[in-house]
């Protein structure tokens, strides 16, 4: 029983100095590794979505100014997600006005009186209907409202359905985990104690004369 207890120990020290004498980069390589894996493993696992995306334009009518438009398109963009329009929305879109406000955004240019409106899902098919929707709700909002803005509201692009998902595939995420695991492993060699050159010298024992000397000296 004693030799195996012997051969355990030998065996842990053989491998704590086999760790101890890997090389720094060993440890960057393994957590490239292990976060390319997880990664990768996510971006299979995780459900894929998809984002459709429908425009509309702001174009003055007879009695409206030109300039007025551009500035009427920023507050369209900015009321197509409160729940007056998404209200209507959800009707055409058939889901409930909280998938709504948590998968539609908006977003419009400076430069030109367009708005953009999309929305996002795990089935193509209903981010296209979910965009197509707000368009739809918002225009009629607006169209409601022109004899006193001047502006009117038109359908410029309509949504359909994604060919391809939008969401992150799974080597993008691999990539994004192995970096991430490549820099944690770069962190822990920069904060790991090291040691120092006095504690890695082992320590003189003088010699037999040398001792002998000393004790004539006293």
């Amino acid at each position: 029983m004693s030799e195996n207890l012997t051969r355990g120990h030998r065996s842990a020290g053989t491998g704590l100095a086999r760790a101890k004498s890997m090389p720094p980069w060993s440890l960057l390589a393994a957590g490239a590794v292990l976060g390319g894996l997880l990664g990768g493993a996510y971006g299979v696992v995780k459900t894929p979505t998809y984002t459709a995306t429908s425009y509309v334009i702001a174009v003055p009518t007879d009695k409206g100014d030109p300039s007025a438009a551009l500035g009427f398109a920023q507050a369209y963009g900015r009321v197509a997600t409160q729940l007056a329009v998404l209200g209507d929305a959800q009707v055409w879109a058939g889901v409930p006005v909280r998938t709504l406000q948590a998968d539609v955004r908006t977003a419009t240019s400076p430069d030109a009186p367009m708005v953009a409106v999309s929305a996002t899902s795990s089935r193509p098919d209903r981010a296209a209907d979910m965009a197509n929707a707000v368009t739809r709700s918002l225009t009629q909002h607006a169209n409601d409202n022109q004899k006193n803005t001047h502006v009117q509201l038109l359908s410029f692009s309509r949504a359909v359905k994604p060919a391809s998902a939008s969401s992150a595939s799974a080597t993008v995420t691999g990539l994004v985990g192995a970096s991430a695991g490549g820099l944690l492993g770069g962190l822990v060699l920069l904060v790991r104690p090291r040691r120092s050159a006095d504690a890695a010298r082992p320590a003189s024992v003088p010699s037999p004369a040398t001792a002998a000397d000393v004790h004539g000296a006293l």
